[in-house]
């Protein structure tokens, strides 16, 4: 039998089209297409369902089709449900406000947390790498143990506003911090830029350490619940406060996608491909530390939801941010809102601070990550 030899003839266009490789590779982009259209559709339908529960769900009750003629009723559509004024009150006043929180909030640190991840080029990368909540945390924490000392004729300027006000402050200072410390002769390193994130996180744990220290008893159950996070103080004048750096951070996010797609490759590469590397940095950064520190001041520190969120969407979609990112916000404002009801119905008539339920449900995960990781063999390093 003669052996079959390989031309070394270049392929015409028309065989090159007949290759099967062309064609597996279109109907594997199909196929992905069709999967993240899927799970972004699903997302959608989960957020929906995690509103109608957190509308309808609490100490009074309120039944769908109430909550649905309480809405119409504001905007002059009458529905054929009756209702009670109290109902009204609790859902315009309390529930509402407090869903549109929580979706914000989640949406905000779940897309924070894609970006940080991009931008680090690693799965298990987070928002507070760059001391933005611990940060923020500080801050807040002098607001409550030591508020009318430090900010003296402020706090009575300022009011309920000094503390959200003194967070998103702590918060884009100790990110400036950690961009100073890791910039030189206008280059970013992203190690340098990790290692100097993790000295002021220690530094901002070392000071809240000392306020807890000096507390008394009324400051430190405050302390107690605002370090673990909650929704529960949300008004419609604190949403009108952080809604445009939390909804805006969310709509600009999406832009970032191709130059975090291209970072990828690698800083040389995506060089290569006309990515100004530095500026995606600063941008990514900013942002972060503007949606996180603007989060953080309303809801205090909540954990796993920056981690988890953008790593089991990547499971699912793949690394493309394009569709990472705002999948991202739609799981993570689902996910919070999520947590969020249990933290208020679990051990009713009492709240649960929301940080311990995305405790409970991201540290399993996290760890079932790494045993996965080990038991394959592979890794993440930064």
């Amino acid at each position: 039998m003669e052996p079959t030899l390989v031309s070394d003839k270049p392929r015409t266009a028309d065989e090159a089209e007949a290759s099967p490789r062309p064609q597996y590779a279109d109907r594997m982009q199909e196929r992905h297409r069709c999967r993240s259209r899927f799970v972004l559709g699903g997302l959608v339908v989960l957020l929906g369902v995690a509103v109608g529960a957190g509308l309808a769900v609490g100490a009074v009750g309120i039944s769908p089709g109430q909550v649905l003629a309480i809405l119409g009723d504001r905007v002059g559509v009458s529905l054929p449900w009756e209702f009670e004024r109290r109902q009204a009150l609790v859902l315009t006043s309390i529930r509402l406000p407090r869903v549109l929180l929580a979706i914000g909030v989640g949406g905000g640190l779940a897309v924070s947390g894609a970006l940080m991840q991009g931008l680090f080029r690693n799965p298990l990368a987070d928002p507070s790498l760059i001391g933005v909540s611990s940060g923020a945390a500080l801050a807040a924490v002098v607001t409550i143990v030591l508020g009318s000392t430090v900010f003296g004729a402020w706090s009575d300027v300022l009011g309920a506003f000094l503390l959200p006000a003194a967070a998103f402050t702590g918060g884009v200072v100790a990110t400036f911090i950690v961009y100073r410390l890791a910039t030189r002769e206008g280059q970013t390193s992203v190690t340098t830029m990790l290692l100097a994130g993790i000295a002021i996180n220690a530094l901002a744990a070392a000071g809240t350490g000392l306020m807890i220290f000096i507390a008394d008893d009324d400051q430190l159950r405050d302390l107690t619940f605002w370090t673990l996070g909650s929704v529960g103080g949300a008004t419609w004048t604190r949403l009108a406060v952080v809604g445009p750096c939390l909804l805006g951070g969310m709509l600009a996010a999406p832009l970032l996608a191709r130059p975090l797609n291209a970072l990828l490759l690698g800083e040389s590469e995506a060089g290569h491909l006309g990515i100004r590397t530095e500026q995606v940095k600063k941008v990514v950064i900013t942002l972060a530390a503007l949606v996180v520190g603007a989060a953080v001041a309303v809801s205090g520190v909540i954990g796993f939801i920056g981690l988890v969120v953008p790593h089991l969407l990547r499971l699912a979609v793949g690394p493309d941010h394009r569709i990472l990112i705002p999948g991202s916000a739609l799981l993570g404002g689902g996910l919070l809102l999520g947590a969020d009801l249990l933290a208020r119905t679990i051990v009713a008539p009492a709240e649960l601070p929301i940080g311990i339920v995305t405790a409970l449900v991201g540290a399993p995960f996290f760890l079932w990550l790494l045993l996965r990781d080990r038991n394959r063999g592979t890794g993440y390093s930064f």
